[in-house]
């Protein structure tokens, strides 16, 4: 395996503990909407709206096509500012940021639309950043691996040169169709390795040799 250049981050359940914030996110439309707010029991409702894109997971509430366009026009009125105080960084993660940036390059690809950027500046962490990939920025986003094949292209180097870090069966089906090396982050899958904290990746990287 060669040597990695590049390390590749999911942001919600892998960079944040964002449950809190993308609950109330969504319940906010719901409630604009006349909808009950949704039940945190429910394990299916909560493990669409922490993966998938923000029309997708719309599109899963609000089959209906009116009520789906309702949903979008609701949810572009939020301002996602008021849910960042919801939003924490995970244990470790900017002192491993700070460990990797002199040595690999550091992105992050995630199935937020329009969020990210502010959310990164909120916490001061889009410094670490060299590229930004978002479902606003892809015609599909994951699991399709469009949005890791455009960071890949962003950096000139081969699949098997960077790692992706995700939390979901999502981000593992994107690294996979698009031939990046998993790492789960938190998460028992099938993976090239598993981590319960992110300095572990310092490891992995020392094991293999890296290069910025």
């Amino acid at each position: 395996m060669g040597r990695y250049k590049a390390v590749i981050y999911d942001c919600d359940g892998v960079m944040f503990d964002s449950f809190e914030a993308n609950l109330a996110f969504y319940d906010r439309i719901m409630v604009m909407l006349g909808r009950p707010v949704l039940d945190r029991r429910n394990d299916e409702q909560m493990r669409v709206l922490h993966t998938y894109a923000n029309r997708d997971v719309l599109a899963w509430f609000f089959p209906d096509r009116d009520e789906f366009a309702a949903a979008v026009q609701a949810a572009s009125e939020i301002d996602y500012r008021e849910m960042v105080p919801f939003m924490r960084i995970e244990d470790g993660f900017v002192e491993t940021l700070e460990a990797l940036k002199s040595r690999v390059s550091l992105a992050v690809c995630t199935n937020r639309s329009t969020s990210m950027e502010m959310v990164l500046r909120s916490f001061g962490l889009d410094p670490y950043f060299s590229c930004v990939m978002t479902a606003s920025r892809v015609a599909n986003p994951k699991p399709h691996p469009e949005p890791l094949f455009k960071v890949l292209s962003h950096y000139r180097i081969e699949p098997g040169e960077a790692l992706f870090i995700g939390d979901s069966d999502v981000d593992r089906r994107a690294a996979a169709a698009a031939g990046v090396p998993f790492v789960a982050y938190k998460a028992d899958m099938e993976a090239l390795a598993r981590i319960d904290r992110h300095e572990e990746i310092v490891g992995i990287l020392d094991s293999t040799g890296s290069d910025h």
